[in-house]
């Protein structure tokens, strides 16, 4: 039995340090992810090479992975629903989620005749993260994906954004949300990337239709969905669509809303981050962890700012069992 069960796209990250005027040459959106295609990709890599650029880390990525590892690193009882391909890094994808503590099912992960997805993480001096991703078998991903009994009697179901850019998903999401709903099964959504509000706001609306227990996002993303003006009326509007809400904002307080009450939690001030990547979805899994176990939101809140902030002073969108647990005997005793 688990506590929490996640959908969500299976990726290897490669990780590059480079320069402002580096970023620029390649054409992507600063802070933000672009899709391509595997030759879009492959000319990614060599004109890095070609640059003298060489990967400072390569692991498991993957938003809502990110967050599962947080979870069960932790302490909590994950399971990871994803597609990978039938090749060495779908192997090491699924070896590295387990020896995070987290659970899959390769008997409906892997695709044999795929190629497991790729993600070229690109760090700026200042610590912002842009990323191309080839989804490669994620791309794919479907129902036949899904391990049908693992829902049965955890608290939590986790939907990562970017699959709103997957419509061969849909219908599996919407499965996992009927079960759900029949077996009481809360259900929490992360919006994931601003880049998954431009461009795939129907697939996000789909995720929230009929509303959900709790949503993830940042400030940008907030008002970016919303229309609103500012985080503090984003967060009055997402409140429409579920009963929680959580806005990070960098190293600006995080806003806390929870049926109606607006709570502030200060963030941890760090002048010089390292590496952004999987900040947010380290925020998502360790508030998510010590919301199971009957915390408060501010210590929610805490634990998770925590974390996140260790995670910007390294590369890497993951941290060792051992720091997440020292993070958790220093926050919550």
């Amino acid at each position: 039995m688990f506590d929490i069960v996640a959908i969500g796209n299976a990726l290897v990250d490669t990780e590059f340090k480079i320069s402002n005027e580096t970023l620029t040459a390649t054409t992507l959106t600063r802070g933000n992810m672009t899709l391509a295609e595997s030759d879009t990709q492959n000319t990614l890599f060599a004109t890095l090479t070609q640059a003298g650029d060489h990967p400072a880390k390569q692991a498991g990525g993957g938003s809502a992975a990110n967050s599962m590892v947080a979870f069960a690193s932790l302490g909590g009882r994950a399971f990871y629903n994803c597609r990978v391909g039938g090749d060495d890094m779908g192997d090491f994808y699924l070896s590295d989620l387990e020896q995070s503590g987290v659970t899959t099912d390769a008997s409906v992960a892997i695709d044999t005749n795929g190629t497991t997805g790729s993600c070229v993480v690109l760090v700026t001096p200042d610590g912002e993260r842009t990323m191309q991703t080839h989804l490669g078998a994620s791309s794919q991903i479907n129902k036949t994906n899904i391990n049908p009994n693992a829902l049965q009697g955890a608290k939590w179901l986790y939907l990562e954004g970017y699959l709103a850019m997957s419509p061969s998903i849909t219908d599996g999401i919407a499965s996992l949300r009927q079960q759900a709903k029949e077996q009481g099964v809360k259900v929490a959504v992360s919006f994931a990337d601003p880049a998954v509000v431009k461009f795939a706001k129907d697939g996000l609306d789909g995720m929230l239709l009929g509303g959900v227990d709790a949503i993830f996002c940042n400030s940008e993303e907030a008002i970016l969905y919303t229309g609103a003006t500012s985080q503090e009326t984003a967060i009055q509007a997402l409140g429409k669509f579920a009963d929680l809400v959580v806005i990070t904002n960098g190293n600006k307080p995080t806003l806390i809303a929870q049926s109606g009450n607006i709570l502030s939690v200060p963030s941890l001030s760090i002048d010089s981050p390292i590496d952004t990547n999987g900040a947010g979805d380290n925020y998502a899994g360790a508030f998510l962890y010590a919301l199971t176990n009957g915390y408060s939101l501010e210590q929610c809140g805490k634990l998770a700012t925590h974390v996140a902030g260790r995670i910007v002073m390294q590369f890497g969108p993951r941290l060792s069992t051992q720091e997440y647990q020292s993070i958790k005997a220093q926050i919550l005793g």
